[in-house]
């Protein structure tokens, strides 16, 4: 997606534009979370999205730069967006990425290569692809199929939203 580049870095915030859909666009409950390293720079920025009155979230947006310990996950393990949002919704049961099918997506001018994880959980929708930039974004949704439509509604984050004050 061309219209993504880096940010320069700075240690209140992500150092990389951060794709998700606009708050205002999303009629629930909106939560952010860094993932800081230890020399203060951004390894990673998810997003909570509550459609359930803070009974859970619907869905969680991760993007995850190169070189995040997050993106390393052992074959046959969920990715770090599916983990918290089953912490988030307080479910416990052991849950397995089962398969995964490449599936090519026009966006506008751009083709995504977005691949779906099947899971052990059937509630739960998956799907990743990875940026020009070199982040990872990954769609978590629980209850709620994650369909081409999606793909429009997200857009880069103004950087004064993640930042501390």
């Amino acid at each position: 997606m061309s219209f993504l580049r880096r940010r320069s870095a700075t240690p209140a915030g992500p150092d990389f534009d951060v794709l998700a859909m606009d708050p205002g666009d999303w009629p629930g409950n909106l939560g952010a979370g860094l993932l800081p390293a230890p020399d203060g720079s951004c390894q990673g920025v998810f997003l909570r999205y509550d459609l359930f009155g803070n009974r859970g979230p619907a869905m969680i947006i991760g993007n995850l730069p190169e070189g995040s310990p997050a993106r390393d996950v052992p074959e046959g393990e969920v990715p770090f967006e599916v983990a918290q949002l089953l912490l988030a919704l307080e479910n416990d049961e052991e849950v397995t990425v089962v398969g995964a099918e490449d599936v090519p997506v026009l966006q506008g001018d751009n083709l995504l290569v977005v691949r779906r994880l099947k899971l052990s959980e059937s509630r739960i929708s998956c799907v990743q692809f990875d940026r020009s930039d070199n982040v990872l974004v990954t769609i978590a949704s629980w209850d709620r199929p994650i369909t081409e439509d999606l793909y429009a509604l997200l857009k880069p984050l103004p950087a004064e939203l993640f930042r501390q004050g």
